[in-house]
């Protein structure tokens, strides 16, 4: 069933910039009610250009409750400007997103949170998400592991500092911090984000029975990792699921 919007704003954008704002604002609605949110803090930001350079970005800071399609701040990663801005972003934002937009093409969309069971995992002198269930199989070999933790990323140094450490992964556990998730939409990229607290979520819960973990061999992890990768459209059937609750419980997220 189609709604119609409540205002006209977020019909001023093209076509695939509007389809955009509307996946992103979804994905910070849906964060809330997972409970990835924190404060005023954290962002997510979608590349709208062809080389990924231009992006849009949570106004700042502006709880993820209240995001609509069209507050989302468009930005450029090439624009040293942009701090200078009345409606800049986030500085921590601004370095991380802007770092990785330029330098990592599988970095479309980014997902930054310090969502409790990933963050926790960081917090351990060993953050190996390992292979003891499907969803855990389901990052085998795809992600980065950061050990340096030295405060807000507040400069440009630390945001390409971080794109380095990401490398063709896609999903990064930051130490002492929280994680960062990229890929080609923000279909893909929350769909990993979910995926991730819920390995996260179990692994925490294994190590708090003190008993000793059960791994998958190499091998069964490897081929289960290439299962997930392959499984045709699910990121984006997940989206469009969750996009339709929120038409119809919170249909402003898309205004």
């Amino acid at each position: 069933m189609a709604f119609a919007r409540r205002d006209s704003k977020i019909e001023q954008f093209e076509a695939a910039e509007r389809q955009a704002r509307i996946d992103l604002a979804a994905a910070f609605r849906w964060a809330v009610r997972l409970g990835f949110h924190e404060g005023i803090a954290n962002h997510f930001s979608a590349a709208v250009s062809d080389d990924g350079r231009r992006f849009l970005v949570n106004p700042r800071w502006r709880h993820f409750a209240r995001i609509r399609a069209s507050d989302l701040v468009l930005v450029n990663a090439d624009d040293p400007g942009t701090m200078a801005r009345p409606d800049a972003p986030d500085p921590t934002a601004w370095y991380i997103h802007a770092a990785l937009h330029r330098t990592l093409p599988q970095a479309r969309c980014i997902l930054h949170t310090h969502m409790p069971h990933a963050t926790t995992l960081t917090t351990l002198k060993d953050s190996e998400i390992k292979p003891i269930d499907q969803n855990c199989l389901r990052f085998y070999g795809r992600v980065a592991y950061d050990d340096v933790y030295d405060g807000l990323a507040l400069s440009s140094e630390e945001g390409e500092r971080m794109a380095r450490a990401i490398g063709d992964k896609s999903v990064m556990m930051m130490a002492n911090h929280g994680v960062i998730v990229v890929a080609k939409s923000v279909a893909q990229a929350f769909d990993e984000l979910y995926y991730l607290e819920k390995a996260c979520q179990v692994l925490v819960l294994a190590y708090s029975t003190g008993k000793e973990l059960r791994p998958v061999s190499g091998n069964v992890a490897a081929r289960v990792a290439k299962e997930w990768q392959d499984y045709g459209d699910f990121a984006e059937a997940h989206l469009a699921e969750l996009k339709a609750i929120l038409d119809a419980e919170e249909p402003d997220y898309a205004d």
